[in-house]
């Protein structure tokens, strides 16, 4: 019986590579690809660069594996970066990488590799992926190294695409993974991850949003009982939480609490103004349970770098939830996601609306 033919996605970078050399130890036919996303706007060590793609080439030709370049560039502008542009223009702060995955990894790339006959797709995320008999759901799970677990990004996968999914380095710790390429002599096993928005990589979001032909919205910073502070450069400059580049003189420590599209105002206030105990999270996406119909108790995470809080979900009408947590948060932003758990497993997770 021949082996089963996987589509891999291959960053470049040690969790793919290594990926490969898993899989293959577990009898697959490895067929890597990298996605170009972008074109005219190349700059080394960003996801996606040309560098990475050139590297991925050169691992896979080193493994004796088939290697495809997919131009998706048209598709990432169409739906990753205007998404990202529509979001700030609404006055949100989104998360692209959770829109990548969407639309462009687990969407035309998954759509890529069953056109082209492959059995299944593989990526170097750190989560695992199993069936669930007593519920007859598949369960995306987090990864063994909790410091790297990636589950937070990979919320929005359908039960369609987890039957399908393969995530090989989920099982290991990342020192683990690096040493496993380094004893390959893989020449990206000390390779650092990458941590910028690879379209926004100087971490500039109103000069991208202008390239995109936005015109920022200047106004006035005011406190909570609308006492002008001072004038900003744009509503789009400014997120929930941020304390630099306010340039404004209050006295004490002041914070973005919230932005009024209608006045333009931005709201600033003092760092306890920033807590909440309730949020509303729409889109969702359940993956452990079909819906929500009753209260479920969970933890939950509203940015991928936060430890997780007790909280408890209540269905809305319309399929949206709110959450109520039994701690305060702070700065809880609307256009994130919001990520909910039991567990070891991802419950669902929505955006913070």
């Amino acid at each position: 019986m021949s082996p089963k033919r996987v589509c891999l996605a291959m960053s470049g970078g040690v969790d793919s590579a290594t990926a490969a050399l898993l899989l293959r130890r577990q009898g697959y036919e490895v067929h890597g690809v990298t996605l170009r996303l972008r074109s005219g706007d190349d700059r080394s060590g960003l996801c996606g660069s040309e560098d990475d793609i050139t590297l991925a080439r050169k691992l896979a030709a080193s493994m004796g594996i088939e290697h495809t370049v997919l131009d998706l560039c048209q598709l990432f502008r169409d739906t990753v970066m205007k998404q990202f542009t529509d979001e700030y223009v609404r006055g949100r702060t989104p998360n692209p990488c959770v829109d990548c995955n969407r639309e462009i990894k687990f969407g035309a790339l998954m759509d890529w590799a069953l056109d082209h006959g492959m059995d299944a797709m593989a990526t170097g995320h750190y989560a695992r992926v199993e069936y669930h008999g007593e519920t007859g759901r598949w369960r995306l799970l987090r990864g063994l190294d909790r410091r790297k677990d990636q589950t937070y990004f990979l919320f929005q996968l359908t039960q369609a695409q987890l039957a399908r999914l393969l995530l090989p380095v989920g099982g290991y710790e990342k020192s683990d993974i690096r040493a496993l390429a380094a004893k390959h002599g893989l020449e990206n096993a000390q390779k650092p991850d990458s941590q910028d928005i690879c379209f926004v990589p100087d971490g500039d979001y109103a000069a991208f949003l202008e390239r995109q032909g936005v015109t920022l919205r200047p106004g006035n910073f005011v406190d909570e009982s609308g006492r002008v502070l001072g004038a900003h450069r744009g509503l789009e400059r400014y997120t929930t939480g941020q304390r630099k580049g306010l340039g404004v003189s209050a006295g004490a420590p002041v914070y973005v609490l919230r932005k009024d599209l209608e006045s333009g105002d931005v709201v600033l206030g003092p760092d306890s103004a920033l807590y909440t105990r309730t949020l509303t999270a729409e889109r969702m996406n359940w993956i452990s349970i079909p819906e929500l119909t009753e209260p479920m108790a969970v933890t939950a995470k509203t940015r991928y770098s936060q430890r997780e809080a007790e909280a408890v979900l209540y269905p809305l009408p319309g399929g949206a939830v709110r959450a109520e947590f039994r701690e305060p948060q702070r700065a809880v932003t609307a256009g994130q996601a919001a990520v909910f758990y039991d567990g070891e497993a991802v419950v669902g997770g929505g955006i913070i609306c």
